[in-house]
């Protein structure tokens, strides 16, 4: 292969193609074809890192264009239901809104933007350099009512009031207006992975965690305040079951409408009637209407067609929409 040449890029689904193998049987998953800007040669050195692009994609699968480095400190690129939470939470100005699980800080920074820099977001990240890209975000779209810290979630309810003046967790009870629980989770939904590595041990792992995280969130909002939790993944144990879970373990919260709502209703499974699965969020990362169609094709098309198209073809998420009517 020299640079210049035609190739069509394929993903090793389970890790098994050699260096320098000439043919190839396990399984793969085509993504496109391109023209390579480096020979093979060049690829395979040793000498260093590579550095810069390796093939310039000509036909992907996918019809979505780059936007890295596009206007960094205006444009801040997210996936359509990670855009959606932050306009169902619906944060006002001057109010104090709590992001618990908030690495890389994009939902963050959307909230900040609603509320027109006017209020307080306080967001928390267990890793430290995921704060720090918290607050990098925060500087790059000049919003200045976000305050980012290093801190368990699990942990950020106090009953004693602290006697220094530090704003930071841990808070006490019923100290936030809106709360945005974006859960860690089996991550199921995320795209393009085209293989899942964790084991069953690992993604069972995921509820207990969840409830403990949603246990604060509870306590931590006001009367009247609205919790919204969601996550990237499909599976009915970190979603539907969550939310009966909640609904059974705190009577004070309620389920919700959701606005926007684009995508589906929740699955069924988790004993929650069917007039509370459509008050719930579903998005589907196995309805791809683009995969096959040509790019000239679409030109013609109604600008809502499009709209619907573009709307179906995202990641797999969940979202739930809570009130919490009193403080008991």
């Amino acid at each position: 292969m020299k640079a210049g040449d035609l190739v069509s890029v394929y993903s090793d689904i389970e890790g098994k193609c050699k260096r320098g193998a000439k043919e190839f049987e396990g399984v793969k998953v085509f993504l496109g074809n391109g023209i390579s800007e480096l020979s093979r040669s060049e690829i395979f050195s040793s000498s260093g890192p590579l550095n810069g692009m390796g093939v310039r994609m000509i036909e992907p699968v996918y019809l979505s264009l780059s936007f890295d480095n596009v206007l960094p400190s205006y444009l801040f690129l997210q996936n359509l239901p990670s855009v959606i939470v932050s306009h169902i939470l619906k944060p006002q100005p001057g109010e104090r809104i709590l992001d618990m699980c908030a690495a890389p800080g994009g939902k963050t920074t959307h909230l900040a933007t609603l509320m027109h820099d006017q209020g307080e977001v306080i967001a928390m990240d267990k890793i430290a350099n995921k704060v720090k890209k918290i607050k990098q975000n925060a500087e790059l779209l000049q919003l200045n009512c976000i305050k980012a810290f290093r801190y368990d979630g699990t942990k950020a309810l106090s009953f004693e009031k602290r006697e220094d003046e530090q704003e930071g967790p841990p808070f006490l009870p019923e100290s936030f207006d809106r709360i945005l629980l974006d859960a860690p989770c089996s991550g199921m939904g995320q795209r393009p992975n085209m293989a899942y590595s964790s084991t069953l041990k690992e993604v069972t792992s995921y509820q207990p965690l969840q409830r403990k995280l949603f246990t604060v969130a509870v306590k931590l909002l006001k009367p009247g305040g609205v919790l919204v939790y969601s996550t990237c993944t499909i599976t009915l144990s970190e979603n539907e079951e969550q939310v009966a879970w909640a609904l059974k373990t705190f009577p004070c919260l309620q389920l919700q409408p959701q606005e926007p709502h684009i995508g589906g209703e929740g699955m069924r499974g988790a004993g929650l009637s069917l007039d509370q699965l459509k008050l719930l969020q579903r998005f589907d990362p196995s309805a791809v209407p683009l995969q096959g169609m040509d790019i000239n094709s679409l030109q013609d098309s109604r600008e809502d067609d499009l709209i619907s198209l573009a709307n179906k073809d995202c990641i797999g998420f969940f979202i739930a929409k809570f009130i919490k009517s009193n403080s008991k």
